[in-house]
């Protein structure tokens, strides 16, 4: 990048929005992490499924850069989830706790930056976004799959042990992996950890969740498809301390 980013936040309005999305989401997971699926096209490098019509596209825009698409977001509200007919993460997790709480949920999906953006300010733009919608739609309870690269559990093991013995869901909000693809998280006892080493090797937009108050459900999915390891993270707005509500709406105040 050779002018400083002049970023701007907006809901995508029109087919050449949602195809800059789909776009950005191809580089970063089928050309970079080697992701795949049934919809995806290779011709012109567009990572989509059946779900993205049910979405709203959240995305993330350098206007120094002719206004191109460098990061995004998908969000789906409960009232989406039902056309749709499900929650895309209902296919690797039991959302039963969720569902039966009655409150106000959102989906978070599909969530990346371009690589020349990261580490910089553009993940607290898209998060003043998502705090703006939240608000917008009265949202209670936020959550989605986030992912390890890889299936293998063995190098895995600290992370998740990690999240399992320091960031476990409440009871009431304690989603489950579904059976089929189920990886326990609990795989080092937790006075054998280095907490230290271990929170390294969490991804970084898991680590951003937890510092918000962030959760995560019961085991990991094995996504073999898409070449993750999935763990459901869960955020309830009413938990989440003063700081916590800062650091997620301040982005493009700064």
């Amino acid at each position: 990048m050779t002018a400083a980013p002049k970023f701007r936040v907006k809901l995508v309005a029109t087919e050449d929005e949602l195809r800059a999305a789909q776009r950005l989401r191809y580089e970063v997971f089928v050309a970079e992490l080697g992701s795949d699926g049934p919809m995806v096209d290779h011709a012109e490098r567009l990572e989509r499924d059946r779900f993205d019509a049910f979405f709203d596209h959240l995305l993330l825009v350098d206007d120094a850069r002719n206004a191109d698409v460098v990061g995004v977001y998908r969000l789906l509200r409960g009232d989406q989830a039902k056309a749709a007919g499900q929650f895309y993460s209902e296919d690797e997790y039991d959302l039963a706790p969720l569902h039966r709480s009655g409150r106000s949920l959102l989906e978070l999906g599909r969530s990346c930056i371009a690589k020349p953006y990261r580490g910089g300010p553009g993940i607290y733009h898209l998060w003043q976004g998502l705090a703006d919608y939240v608000a917008t739609h009265g949202i209670e309870i936020l959550f989605g799959v986030a992912s390890f690269h890889g299936t293998d559990p063995a190098p895995l093991a600290a992370p998740l042990s990690l999240l399992h013995h320091r960031y476990l869901a409440p009871p009431d909000m304690r989603v489950r992996a579904r059976a089929s693809q189920f990886q326990t998280m609990n795989l080092i006892p937790e006075d054998a950890l280095d907490r230290h080493a271990a929170m390294v090797r969490v991804p970084p937009l898991i680590k951003a969740y937890l510092r918000l108050g962030g959760y995560v459900g019961e085991g990991a999915y094995v996504d073999a498809a898409f070449n993750t390891t999935d763990v459901c993270l869960i955020m309830d707005t009413a938990r989440l301390t003063a700081r916590q509500k800062s650091i997620y709406a301040r982005g493009a105040k700064r």
